[in-house]
């Protein structure tokens, strides 16, 4: 362990740290969906998986709790170690003839330790970090964040099938993935325990003799200027997204004949979890050097619409289902290595296009909702309130996630798609009459 009053440059730990927040989250809300529909689980059913959103809804409620007792450093070691621990547990439990009944389990007390994850993450992001340091690793953390999207919806969607394809079991594959991120978040546990510095100790212990005042929390944040209209904007700015987003990944590999696009588990990873979080990456980089220059109020309505519109390209895709294919052969990898084999996967150029638009113009959009949220987090609660706000932000999208399932199974892709569309309206009205900070 370092001694408490070294100090370590952000650079060490600020990228790892965010990079492993990001990886329960999405595979607990994005790769469980590939993979509930690989293993022929029911739109209805993945639907319903929404729920396992819930501990990121309701983390104000216990973000107090990190906010007061031990440090963020210790909470978020603790929770890396468990999150470790239940990866392993699914290692062994996706083989089981009741996987969908432990998978499920397991992966909602995963949700629970990533949003305490989160909440001691941020904390600690706003105590180790001065304000300027803040200001400038706040792309660096999203990219990091973003780039875990990558490894885990490319990375470990391609591998699992490419297991599949050697073995003939999607089965061995995801346990083998599970078994990859069990051991990186070991080694990220191990990594942290070394590295992280122990900036906030003085004041967490002083907090500890505090009594937290939940009363107090609640009453400075919800006793905000226009707190109503900000509250309608967190809840519904999200909605129309949520609709869409539980569904793309079963549109993508369902079948042609039940209105998908029929690809393979190893082409998501590909179309989806790498060039669509690239063009997301490069959306969100663009959406920070925006508001940078010309400021939050002057650009959150262009963002807003950048986020909504590109949906439309969803529901052509449902429509027009194009089937263009293009062969990507990659098999020289392993001539690199001195190996032999063959690597080779399809794309649908029109599609890939459509993804890179819709996920570039979220990156955008989605930029601007989170610097609000930074922005209505003030004062010396900071973290719970900010935890009260992607709570929120939380609930707006597990409902309609929540539904969607059984919206598509009653109507189909396309009319699911329309709705997503019309429900973006909503969230987008409030922001005439959000408050904003001159300065």
């Amino acid at each position: 362990m370092i001694n408490k009053g070294e100090k370590r440059n952000p650079w060490s730990f600020i990228p790892t740290q965010y990079f492993a927040e990001g990886i329960p989250f999405f595979i607990v809300n994005q790769l469980s969906t590939i993979m509930y529909k690989s293993l022929a689980v029911s739109n209805v059913l993945i639907g319903f998986t929404s729920f396992i959103y819930l501990p990121w809804s309701l983390k104000l409620f216990w973000g107090p709790i990190v906010d007061t007792y031990a440090t963020k450093r210790k909470w978020a070691l603790f929770m890396e170690l468990l999150i470790a621990i239940c990866f392993l547990s699914l290692f062994f439990t996706i083989r089981m003839n009741s996987f969908l009944f432990y998978s499920l389990l397991i992966f909602t007390i995963i949700a629970f330790f990533s949003a305490t994850h989160d909440i001691a993450t941020d904390g600690y992001y706003l105590y180790a970090l001065n304000k300027k340091d803040q200001a400038f690793f706040t792309g660096i953390r999203n990219t990091f964040y973003r780039l875990s999207q990558i490894a885990v919806v490319g990375g470990l969607a391609i591998l699992a099938g490419y297991i599949e394809s050697r073995s003939g079991s999607i089965v061995n594959g995801w346990s083998v993935a599970f078994g990859i991120s069990a051991l990186l978040f070991f080694i990220l546990y191990i990594y942290h325990s070394i590295i992280l510095p122990h900036s906030e100790t003085n004041e967490s212990e002083s907090n500890r003799e505090k009594k937290i005042s939940y009363r107090l929390i609640f009453k400075e944040y919800f006793t905000q200027k226009k707190i109503g209209v900000i509250l309608t904007f967190i809840l519904l700015y999200r909605f129309g997204e949520g609709m869409l987003l539980k569904m793309a990944q079963p549109f993508l590999l369902d079948k042609r004949e039940a209105g998908g696009m029929g690809f393979t588990v190893s082409d998501i990873g590909i179309m989806y979890g790498t060039f669509g979080v690239v063009a997301l990456i490069i959306g969100g980089i663009l959406g920070g050097w925006l508001i940078k220059k010309y400021g939050l109020k002057k650009m959150i309505w262009a963002m807003a619409l950048s986020m909504n519109l590109p949906n439309i390209l969803f529901l052509y895709m449902a429509y027009a289902q194009p089937h263009i294919i293009w062969t990507l052969d990659f098999s020289f990898l392993y001539k690199i290595f001195g190996a032999s084999g063959s690597l080779v996967y399809v794309i649908n150029p029109l599609v890939q296009i459509c993804l890179i638009i819709e996920q570039f113009g979220y990156g955008i959009g989605f930029t601007s909702f989170m610097v609000y949220l930074i922005y209505v987090s003030k004062g010396e609660h900071k973290t719970s309130h900010y935890a009260i706000s992607t709570g929120l932000m939380a609930i707006g999208m597990m409902i309609p996630g929540f539904i969607s399932g059984i919206v598509q199974h009653s109507i189909g892709y396309f009319w699911l798609f329309s709705l997503a569309l019309i429900l973006g309206i909503p969230g987008m009205i409030p922001i005439f009459f959000l408050p904003f900070d001159p300065e």
